[in-house]
């Protein structure tokens, strides 16, 4: 996590929490948060497993142009990255961890920024399972908010484990999304000894050999 309002907002998780695998959605006060609403968000997953935006904060909505509430999360992502962000939000849900990624927005006059997204488990029972989520820019260019971004690219993740991992070490390595493959794309929990990934058959163990 590179944002401090990433930081913050997993403080905040993470003290609800309360060493559960996750905090109640019932649980999270926005005026907790306050400072931090505008580019945060929750995630829904409908009965078919897909991610809906059930609330967003203005920010973000201003980004996109729109208000998000009731689209689809993947549908913000270029068709090559659905796949992957896809099986991340399940993971999230199923696994009780929390995934961090690092993309690219872009707009339809072809301006670029980078932006770190994060999401963290919510306990909304069997039936409802929810997520919390949040977005920041790296930068602030003078035309984000007026122009907005149209496709979401991934650079590069990170999947937690929040009870083994810690989560301020920033020579965690990500794991960049191979070009080839984004839709193989196996990504192993930080702090595992070595980092692999799937490229078409082949799986690829990232080493420590150097010339």
């Amino acid at each position: 996590m590179r944002q401090a309002g990433t930081i913050e907002l997993y403080q905040y998780w993470n003290r609800l929490r309360r060493g559960r695998p996750a905090p109640a959605r019932a649980e999270i006060e926005p005026a907790d948060i306050r400072t931090l609403l505008a580019d945060t968000f929750i995630l829904e997953m409908d009965t078919r497993g897909n991610a809906i935006f059930r609330l967003a904060g203005t920010r973000l909505c201003a980004t996109f142009g729109r208000e998000l509430r009731g689209f689809a999360f993947l549908s913000l992502w270029r068709e090559r990255d659905q796949r992957a962000i896809g099986r991340l939000v399940k993971g999230v849900v199923a696994d009780k961890s929390i995934v961090v990624v690092a993309f690219e927005g872009a707009t339809a006059k072809n301006r670029f920024t980078a932006f770190e997204l994060a999401l963290f488990p919510l306990d909304g029972g069997v039936d409802y399972p929810r997520l919390l989520g949040a977005v920041f820019a790296e930068d602030k260019p003078f035309w984000l908010g007026a122009e907005p971004l149209v496709e979401l690219r991934i650079g590069s993740l990170r999947v937690i484990d929040p009870d083994r991992d810690h989560v301020f070490l920033d020579n965690r390595p990500a794991v960049e999304v191979p070009a080839l493959a984004p839709f193989a794309l196996h990504v192993a929990p930080a702090g595992t000894p070595r980092a692999q990934r799937k490229v078409r058959h082949l799986v690829v163990l990232d080493g420590g050999k150097c010339d």
